[in-house]
């Protein structure tokens, strides 16, 4: 397989980077995964908007336009031979001196890897399992999809390798978070939930996109602060990330849900699929 890093296309195996590293030394840096759908990236936009956001925050001196990265996405997926892909976006502070830097980083680490999605079955039904882990909070005002990635790791651990289980996090307070690696939906009399992102969450992609959605179909919606009870008193369940897409719940606890049934979940997939067939996302 092939990869981008600083401006060439490498054999993954051939890839070196400093360990002076400040991604590496101090984990800043921030990524964006997100799936390519016939060669066309998915949702960019939104990817490349919070990318950019987060390295300015880390004072990062480096912003992406769409044509610059879908110029590597390209190049990338003809070298691997690959029209439907899961990438991984990687920008990282790039060498410095050892010790904290106060100063911005003008020379950063950029990484794209690419690699063959899965075999993967649409709305691929999970249990959803309350984590004993909570969910830490950002390092700053709003949480990044930064290196620092250790609570997830450990959640996952918690959690177990099954593919048919995801975790969710509760907030310190004992609210409803968000899941291992994707963010928590729940549907009752019609309407739709999810936290809000004053929990700590991460304000995902595919988050903003259902929501975006459940607008068109004139879905109403709310996001707030809630306990466990109310998962088990809703309609439907799903969680959301952009390489799963939809991931609809058949179980919680002692509560059986009709996962990918549902009417509600049948709905926003349909104008999800919808949506990923066209090139202009």
């Amino acid at each position: 397989m092939y990869m981008y890093l600083n401006g060439e296309f490498i054999e993954t195996s051939k890839a070196v980077i400093s360990p002076l590293d400040h991604g590496y030394i101090y984990g800043l840096g921030v990524f964006e995964t997100f799936r390519t759908y016939g060669g066309h990236p998915f949702l960019l936009d939104d990817h490349l908007e919070r990318l950019n956001k987060g390295l300015e925050e880390l004072q990062i001196n480096r912003q992406f336009a769409r044509s610059e990265v879908s110029s590597i996405i390209e190049e990338l997926s003809s070298l691997n031979n690959l029209q439907d892909s899961y990438i991984r976006f990687n920008v990282s502070a790039g060498i410095g001196e050892i010790g904290l830097q106060t100063e911005p980083y003008d020379s950063p680490t950029v990484i794209m890897y690419q690699k063959p999605l899965p075999q993967m079955e649409q709305l691929r039904e999970k249990e959803a399992v309350i984590l004993k882990i909570t969910r830490n909070t950002p390092e700053t005002a709003n949480r990044l999809k930064s290196h620092h990635f250790f609570n997830n790791v450990a959640a996952k651990r918690e959690l177990g390798p099954d593919p048919s289980k995801e975790g969710i996090f509760l907030t310190e307070a004992g609210f409803l978070a968000e899941g291992v690696t994707s963010n928590l939906f729940w549907v009752k009399n019609g309407m739709l939930f999810t936290p809000g992102l004053e929990t700590g969450i991460l304000n995902g992609i595919t988050r903003k996109f259902v929501l975006k959605m459940a607008d068109r179909l004139g879905m109403p919606v709310e996001e707030g602060l809630y306990y466990t009870s109310e998962l088990k008193n809703a309609e439907e369940i799903f969680f959301t990330n952009s390489i799963q897409e939809i991931i609809p719940v058949k179980s919680f606890g002692q509560e059986r849900f009709p996962g990918k049934a549902g009417h509600y979940v049948q709905k926003l997939n349909g104008m999800y699929q919808k949506y990923v067939q066209s090139p202009g996302q």
